[in-house]
């Protein structure tokens, strides 16, 4: 089955899209994930993804927090933090005075994937997003807010 087709099949009203672009987002996180995993054998693209929320991140902010962010449990995480500790991409640092706290920091290793890689990024983004004009993304990341705000919603319920 093509999928672009079943997707366009499904824009008969409005539950029909509300089914499509729910299956959609769902299989455009995997068909990404696996195509940037295969851009970089040496970081994952969740691995790349928490990278980002550190460096943005306040410093001592919570694997908890984290998982919040990123959609999934402090766990996963923590198995994240492990993996990136042992590569050498962060360096966890255990509270002196609270050994349940810790903070992480990001590497000189770090540093310089971002700096070597992100022509190579802004490559791949370009090209994911070139049917687009200026004002279609400025509308899209304004969607994508409405999105969040949706989300949200539904973990108010659970």
């Amino acid at each position: 089955m093509d999928i672009k087709k079943a997707f366009i099949n499904r824009d008969k009203n409005r539950e029909e899209r509300m089914y499509g672009i729910f299956a959609s987002l769902f299989i455009f996180q995997n068909r990404l994930q696996t195509l940037f995993d295969n851009f970089d054998s040496s970081i994952t693209l969740k691995q790349f993804m928490l990278l980002i929320l550190i460096k943005m991140s306040k410093p001592n902010e919570t694997f908890t927090n984290y998982g919040k962010m990123l959609g999934c449990s402090r766990q996963n995480i923590k198995k994240l933090v492990n993996l990136l500790e042992k590569n050498y991409y962060i360096e966890l640092r255990i509270d002196d005075l609270d050994k349940r706290k810790s903070s992480i920091k990001i590497t000189k290793k770090t540093e310089d994937f971002f700096i070597n890689n992100s022509d190579l990024h802004l490559e791949k983004l370009d090209l994911l997003f070139k049917d687009y004009t200026d004002e279609e993304i400025k509308q899209f990341y304004a969607m994508m807010g409405k999105l969040y705000d949706g989300i949200e919603r539904l973990e108010k319920i659970k």
